[in-house]
């Protein structure tokens, strides 16, 4: 017989950490984008402004979701699964295109990316998938269903955001191996996910071209990027240059406030800055490893390592991007890279990560 844990049991350092990150994710921006913001359009506020603004509402999301028991959410979980599909398909037909990546819905003044919500439907979809299902999730056919599942989104955000695709993968990936925690199976798994991985990026030449340009930036001219942000992040040294004095975001690093930020952060604040914010980042991975291991059932421990999942694989890729550690993917850095849509839907996934903590049922 379950019983329910006494409601109002939050995790506390969880909320503080996400709070900590979007506060910090701010200032950073301020810092990064001013220069962007007054060339374009006159204000060096413009893009702090439209982040505050996506985070107040985020904010909102945060504490409205927490609130709400996570089954309740889960009971939704294929009906929002089947509605990021159709938007990612919409995308394809009528998305607006930014920078050359059409992976933008406009509705009205207003735009966001149905690549955002898909994250969080696909950790929802996995969980309640795996929880409720009543034969066993040991099998390699069980396997080889779930990520199946996973190829029509998989292949839709993919089409303009390969990066997001890879994420998608990986949120599986582990919600399969906590459903069924044994190796062997998974080197079948992470061979056929390179096989799928190396097709997709035979498909279309420009993607092919970004693995030659990661292996020699300065050969090729959209290389320019990556060697500039290899030059903010060396010459920041010990303790940077000092907050606001970053010289390669006044137009060196195309787009400082996006996926490259974290090369302003290390110029400016230099490696002790650059460390404290992988650190922050840490610490939030932390607590939502504990509220997967600590979930009463198993539906809460997939969403937390759901979203867990979802928040290592992003941060370590984007500085693997920066870094030049693997090819350019174009991925954001949670929290902290410009993005309304992003934030707004990465704080509600954070207060779904506490409602775990506040609703867990207990065996």
């Amino acid at each position: 017989m379950k019983k329910e844990r006494k409601i109002g049991q939050a995790d506390e350092l969880l909320a503080l950490f996400v709070m900590a990150l979007t506060a910090v994710g701010l200032l950073l921006l301020y810092s990064t984008s001013t220069y962007n913001g007054e060339v374009k359009f006159q204000d060096a506020g413009y893009y702090l402004k439209k982040q505050l603004f996506a985070s107040v509402l985020g904010m909102a999301a945060f504490f409205v979701m927490a609130r709400i028991d996570y089954h309740r959410v889960a009971a939704f979980a294929t009906p929002l699964y089947l509605c990021s599909i159709v938007l990612s398909t919409a995308v394809l037909f009528v998305g607006r295109s930014y920078n050359g990546s059409k992976r933008w819905l406009a509705l009205g003044p207003l735009s966001f990316q149905p690549a955002e919500f898909a994250k969080v439907a696909v950790v929802l979809f996995l969980a309640s998938r795996i929880s409720n299902r009543k034969k066993k999730t040991d099998t390699i056919w069980f396997m080889i269903q779930t990520m199946a599942a996973l190829l029509p989104i998989v292949g839709l955000v993919g089409t303009n955001n390969l990066s997001t695709a890879i994420i998608i993968l990986g949120i599986g990936v582990i919600l399969i191996f906590v459903a069924h925690p044994r190796y062997l199976p998974f080197l079948g798994i992470g061979t056929a996910g390179i096989g799928f991985i190396a097709i997709f990026l035979s498909m279309e030449s420009y993607r092919l071209e970004r693995l030659a340009i990661w292996r020699d930036p300065e050969k090729y001219e959209k290389g320019f990027q990556t060697i500039q942000g290899l030059y903010a992040i060396g010459s920041g040294g010990i303790f940077g240059r000092g907050m606001g004095n970053s010289l390669q975001k006044l137009g060196f690093v195309p787009e400082a406030q996006n996926d490259m930020i974290f090369s302003i952060i290390c110029e400016e604040t230099g490696l002790f800055g650059a460390i404290l914010v992988i650190l922050l980042f840490a610490c939030l991975i932390w607590r939502l490893m504990v509220a997967a291991v600590r979930a009463g059932d198993l539906m809460g421990e997939l969403i937390g390592a759901g979203i867990m999942g979802h928040i290592a694989i992003q941060v370590i890729l984007n500085i693997a991007v920066v870094t030049n550690t693997i090819p350019n993917t174009g991925i954001t850095l949670p929290f902290i890279s410009y993005g309304g849509t992003s934030v707004l839907f990465l704080l509600g996934e954070m207060g779904l990560a506490l409602s775990v903590t506040r609703y867990s049922r207990a065996a």
